[in-house]
């Protein structure tokens, strides 16, 4: 395909989501992978880590090397984070950077270091650098304060971790699984902190879609506290996460397949 067929075909795809979405989602298509050939995606056109956002979140779109952000200016927090977890990018031999840092590509005010100190509340990654450590690059990005939130210290390293962990064990059993996750804002006003006043999310989000064998999908929806429940009482079907966060995530599936896997979550399904 030319330059010019190429930018034909964008034109016309920008404008058949323009037509079909007048309730005023916005389509955001996560990364540039060639699916056109898996029988259970629905339009060619569209990326399995679409997500279609319902409601009017503002959001600057950043494109990483492992994962895509939507950054939202006034929470100075992401709105979702979303990459593909392969087998090969499960570990590596990248050591942990544990450098956080101020992510200059977005305006100011954003997150700082200073924000998040004598917060109380940990740097919470997104997109984990457990899911980083092939590529250097990869691994210095997913410490950029857009793929972070204010989080609970004992949840960051307890419950979220070993979500994390089961996304790469997933992975490595079947080859590769798709992931979103991001804050939840349960309340009409919320905790900041720091001078910039980033806001700290009521609870937090993951959908975790695998298309290998029999396609199925999971979500959790965890509160953001030290809570000590076993994960299985989080976990929700990507139906109810959808209707907690306003998102509509894997929208390129066949809508056959997309129902199916979207109402059901079983912890057993993936054992």
């Amino acid at each position: 395909m030319n330059r010019i067929q190429t930018i034909c075909g964008l034109i016309l795809l920008c404008s058949c989501l323009s037509s079909c979405l007048k309730d005023k989602r916005n389509t955001k298509l996560i990364y540039d992978k060639s699916l056109s050939s898996d029988p259970i995606i629905q339009k060619e056109e569209y990326d399995i880590l679409t997500v279609l956002s319902l409601s009017e979140a503002k959001e600057y779109i950043i494109r990483r090397k492992a994962y895509t952000v939507s950054y939202n200016k006034d929470t100075r927090c992401p709105n979702w984070v979303a990459w593909q977890l392969t087998s090969e990018h499960t570990d590596g031999p990248v050591e942990r950077l544990n450098y956080f840092y101020e992510d200059e590509d977005v305006a100011m005010p954003r997150a700082t270091l200073e924000d998040y100190r004598k917060s109380g509340w940990s740097r919470g990654h997104m997109c984990p650098a457990g899911d980083n450590k092939w590529d250097e690059q990869a691994m210095y990005e997913s410490f950029a304060l857009t793929n972070v939130c204010p989080q609970d210290a004992s949840l960051n390293s307890g419950l979220w971790n070993r979500i994390e962990m089961d996304c790469r064990r997933w992975a490595k059993k079947y080859g590769g699984v798709y992931i979103v996750c991001g804050p939840v804002f349960l309340n009409k006003e919320h905790e900041t902190i720091g001078e910039n006043r980033v806001v700290v999310p009521e609870a937090f989000f993951k959908v975790i879609l695998c298309l290998q064998g029999k396609p199925k999908a999971i979500g959790y929806i965890v509160r953001n506290n030290a809570g000590k429940k076993k994960k299985d009482q989080f976990v929700n079907t990507v139906d109810n996460v959808e209707r907690i966060t306003g998102m509509d995530f894997f929208p390129a599936l066949s809508d056959d397949i997309e129902n199916e896997v979207e109402a059901h979550a079983h912890l057993d399904d993936w054992r």
